[in-house]
């Protein structure tokens, strides 16, 4: 198995900006909006302001450098502002009516906003929207309407501790690409000093049994929580933590994943690729590699997440707003946002150069194309909060009641 000690300055701002942004729509709601009836943009000589939740120094400098070269090229003043709360400062911004032209803004936000009005749908009229990989566009579509451009995204893959796997007697051949082979690995690896696999103990990570399985939460919008093929999926991690293969990373006294992984607590992990930047930083001396998660008997399955550039529907000078977001999500940018901290490009133009450019990381992009998104439907990130704390008990707990009661709720949200 080949060694890497990956040092890439990748940030967790996938991971920390999607949790930081589990906003309500509150606000005074702006349904006559700052773009015009017909789908025009407002235009002004007002400059632009640049709302983010950073994940660190690096991005903050990255996002700073490039719409610093935006406005000396277009001759725009524009700003950035770095939130300490960033969910605050939207509902604040929106709020007093003065909201930021542009802003991060997650999936599990986008539908409470666009339901009060207070954003511009411009996703339509962006240069390079068909460049956009279409699941990451569906994420940002509500009631048909594309709202704003994907900055960047993520997906979750299976990390492996290459000493572990070494001593264990395991080569590549034996990375596992099916549910049984999955068993058989996480059984040797599992010592009295270390646990196979470990995850957070949340759908956001167990959700991926689920689209191994061949289920999900929400299927052409309607809730599909108590199907078998979830229970199954359910089973299947509550018998491996059961026999103590599998473990949750709470249970084995760390905070997520990428904590366990580092110190060496489990021999495998499922992450994103913002564990990279941890592992860069804090733990440089773990080698490790980066597959694929195994298929399970619905196939192939994996995660999502991503943010979008919001726009404000009270911004005074949104023309100029699309132009920064087509500037800053350009394949030349992207690459550099993906180089400086880390998230893969939203853009399929710049597939091939960032393989290119991250052999190691390729699994990432390679879940892509299979992927299922986090519901995305106003409400049902409270759904989700509940099934977490009713996964936290999953080993005491029974796979069909526990979905028999997000489906109830994903119902209610629903409609």
């Amino acid at each position: 198995m080949a060694r890497h000690h990956i040092r890439t300055a990748v940030g967790a701002g996938a991971l920390g900006v999607v949790a930081a942004l589990t906003l309500s729509a509150c606000g005074s709601g702006f349904s006559d909006g700052g773009g015009t009836a017909d789908g025009e943009l407002t235009s002004s000589e007002d400059g632009i302001t640049v709302l983010i939740g950073s994940s660190g120094d690096a991005e903050t400098t990255a996002v700073e450098e490039a719409v610093a070269a935006w406005s000396a090229d277009s001759g725009i003043e524009a700003s950035v502002q770095v939130a300490n709360d960033l969910a605050q400062q939207l509902s604040q911004g929106f709020a007093a009516g003065t909201p930021a032209d542009l802003f991060y803004l997650s999936t599990d936000a986008i539908a409470g906003f666009a339901a009060n009005g207070s954003l511009q749908a411009y996703g339509d009229m962006l240069a390079n929207k068909d460049d956009f990989y279409p699941s990451l566009v569906e994420n940002f579509t509500v009631d048909d309407t594309f709202y704003c451009a994907p900055k960047d995204f993520s997906t979750l893959a299976l990390i492996i501790n290459t000493a572990m796997w070494e001593e264990a007697g395991l080569t590549d051949a034996d990375i596992p690409t099916t549910w049984e082979e999955l068993d058989a690995v996480a059984a040797q690896l599992t010592t009295a000093d270390h646990v196979g696999l470990a995850f957070g103990a949340e759908y956001q990570r167990i959700g991926t049994f689920m689209a191994q399985a061949g289920g999900g939460l929400v299927e052409d919008g309607q809730a599909v929580a108590d199907s078998p093929e979830n229970v199954e999926a359910l089973d299947y991690v509550k018998g491996h933590l059961d026999d103590g293969t599998f473990a949750y990373a709470a249970d084995i006294g760390t905070g997520w994943g990428g904590e366990a992984f580092g110190t060496q607590k489990a021999a495998m992990v499922i992450e994103g690729n913002w564990i990279t930047g941890a592992m860069s930083n804090d733990y440089p001396d773990v080698d490790y590699v980066v597959a694929q998660l195994p298929a399970g008997p619905g196939g192939q399955g994996t995660l999502q997440f991503t943010n979008c550039w919001g726009m404000a529907a009270d911004s005074p000078n949104q023309q100029a707003a699309l132009s920064l977001v087509e500037y800053l999500t350009s394949t030349e940018q992207q690459l550099a946002f993906s180089a400086a901290f880390g998230p893969m490009p939203s853009i399929q133009s710049a597939a091939d150069q960032w393989r290119s450019d991250n052999p190691e990381l390729v699994a990432f992009l390679d879940g892509a194309d299979y992927a299922q998104f986090p519901p995305n439907q106003q409400g049902a990130s409270d759904v989700i909060a509940d099934f977490n704390a009713q996964l936290e008990g999953l080993s005491s707990g029974d796979s069909q009641t526990i979905l028999d009661s997000v489906q109830s709720n994903l119902e209610a949200t629903l409609g």
